[in-house]
C-alpha cells in the first residue's frame, strides 16, 4: 500500500522535529536526556521528533531551554530544514 502524501501541516511539523533532532545530537542528548531537560516524558521527544504532533509555544520554549539555544534559533532552523525540503513557510 502506498503513502500519501504528507500535507503541509504534517511536513511543517516534520522539518521541526528534523531540527530537533539535529540540535539534540549536536549537544549529544539522548531523548531521555533532552527529555529530562525539558520536563517532559521521552516518547513525548521522539513524537515531536517524528513530526506526530504540533507542540505549544510553551513547549517550544522548554524545548529550546533544554536543547540549550534561543527559541528563534530552533525556528531559524526549522525554516532551513524546510526550505531544504522544498517547503514554504506559509506564515511569511
Amino acid at each position: 500500500m502506498s503513502r500519501s502524501p504528507q500535507s503541509p501541516q504534517s511536513a511543517d511539523h516534520v522539518a521541526l522535529g528534523v531540527a530537533v533532532r539535529v540540535q539534540r545530537t549536536r549537544v549529544g542528548f539522548t531523548q531521555e536526556g533532552l527529555g529530562f531537560a525539558a520536563e517532559m516524558h521521552r516518547n513525548y521527544v521522539g513524537a515531536i521528533e517524528r513530526g506526530e504532533i504540533n507542540p505549544s509555544f510553551a513547549l517550544l520554549m522548554r524545548l529550546s531551554h533544554g536543547l540549550e539555544l534561543p527559541v528563534s534559533e530552533l525556528m531559524m532552523r526549522y525554516e532551513a530544514e524546510a526550505a531544504r525540503r522544498g517547503q514554504t513557510s506559509r506564515g511569511a
